[in-house]
């Protein structure tokens, strides 16, 4: 009895904490926060976040295509370990009370499990596959912050940023793969007055099992069935398989990121075009190329129209996915840089300028001045996005100071 009378005193303290404070975050920004010890520092920045893009009074998370959430899941890393362990985390979300939920990176949510009440309930509010739940979709919760730190993250009532989940408690924690990539988050959620400090606990050792079976999925694979390949061409120019580094040649990474970026594949004559242009070369030589790509995958290219046959996983790909879908948020996170940098092949440089300049559009359009200043580092002299950064930040933001900054600097050369 002490324990919900705790809960209750806690969520009126929050529920008051966030009438008093969102409304003024709406009009004077960041500046507005601060001078409350009931609210987590984290929580209040990511109120002031999320408002530009998110309306607390929205009753559910938007939802993507549930086609397209089939076959995310059907590919993720993530179902198969999930499924060797969905008795266990429906026994615990039955027993306690909770409904789960696994993500894939981008916050969309692709599985769930629980009791047929709090199922119903989560479903009100699209907890359910198809759900986004990444910040700037559905504003502050567990889900959300633990991708944006890569840490275990709980969030009580109030502390949600819509005003529909103040019933809720959220517990979740970040699945990292075995490169430390964050691949999605495993999420406990129940109605507030069932919060329990141990649930934390038991979702941190349910993700180190499965981050455990995704360490050892891969080498039981047989030889004929080889692991996907990850393909890192932003910024840096890297594919992986099994956690092993593919050796190849930079003329085969430009053929292995045209082949990921183009699904639909290339000609033999269009494919050369795109990476020698003018310049003489034989065909022995593009075709030795050719050969040894498809070597190193195992035989993943098909050969009178080159496509790739063999799963490949690749940063500008989700990048590309990630703005067809509105997600600024998340593609700013994946963009780190050009497009194999030090490619001088047609094709690429071609995909380098749409990819700069879908990303730069992005961050034109969108309404929430971090996403300027995150672009503005990697583009110092780019004037146009210092200055939408100043028209964004408030009167009162300290990270005026640098977006002024930078915009001097721009101006000056």
């Amino acid at each position: 009895m002490s324990q919900r009378s705790d809960l209750r005193r806690r969520k009126a303290t929050l529920e008051g904490e966030w009438f008093r404070l969102v409304p003024r975050l709406k009009t004077t920004g960041p500046a507005a926060g601060g001078g409350a010890d009931a609210l987590r520092h984290e929580v209040t920045e990511s109120w002031a976040r999320s408002l530009s893009s998110v309306d607390p009074g929205r009753d559910s998370a938007p939802v993507t295509d549930g086609g397209t959430v089939h076959h995310r899941w059907t590919d993720s890393p993530l179902r198969r370990p999930v499924d060797d362990l969905a008795d266990e985390l429906r026994g615990i979300a039955d027993d306690a009370g909770f409904v789960t939920a696994v993500t894939d990176e981008s916050g969309t949510i692709l599985w769930t499990c629980g009791g047929r009440t709090m199922t119903r309930r989560a479903e009100r509010v699209n907890f359910a596959p198809g759900g986004r739940w990444d910040e700037q979709a559905m504003g502050t919760n567990a889900l959300s912050l633990a991708l944006r730190t890569g840490r275990p993250s709980s969030v009580f009532s109030a502390e949600h940023l819509v005003t529909a989940l103040h019933g809720w408690v959220c517990y979740c924690a970040p699945v990292h793969g075995p490169d430390g990539r964050v691949l999605g988050v495993l999420d406990m959620s129940t109605t507030w007055d069932r919060s329990n400090p141990l649930a934390m606990s038991t979702v941190r050792s349910l993700v180190s099992v499965i981050e455990a079976r995704l360490r050892t999925e891969l080498p039981r694979r047989p030889r004929d069935n080889p692991g996907q390949v990850r393909l890192t061409c932003l910024g840096s120019d890297q594919a992986v398989r099994e956690e092993q580094p593919l050796a190849l040649r930079p003329r085969q990474l430009e053929i292995l990121t045209l082949l990921a970026l183009e699904p639909d594949g290339f000609s033999p004559e269009r494919l050369r075009e795109a990476l020698y242009g003018d310049r003489a070369v034989t065909a022995s030589t593009f075709k030795a190329e050719i050969s040894h790509l498809r070597r190193a995958l195992s035989g993943g290219i098909a050969t009178r129209r080159y496509a790739l046959t063999t799963p490949v996983s690749c940063d500008a790909v989700d990048v590309l996915r990630a703005l067809e879908n509105g997600d600024a948020e998340t593609a700013l996170r994946l963009y780190r840089g050009p497009l194999l940098p030090r490619s001088a092949a047609p094709g690429i440089e071609q995909w380098r300028t749409y990819l700069e300049v879908a990303v730069r559009e992005a961050v034109l359009a969108s309404t929430r001045p971090e996403h300027a200043l995150r672009y503005g580092e990697r583009a110092p002299y780019d004037v146009e996005v210092h200055e939408h950064a100043l028209r964004l930040l408030d009167q009162g933001d300290a990270r005026r100071a640098v977006a002024a900054g930078r915009l001097s600097t721009a101006l000056r050369d």
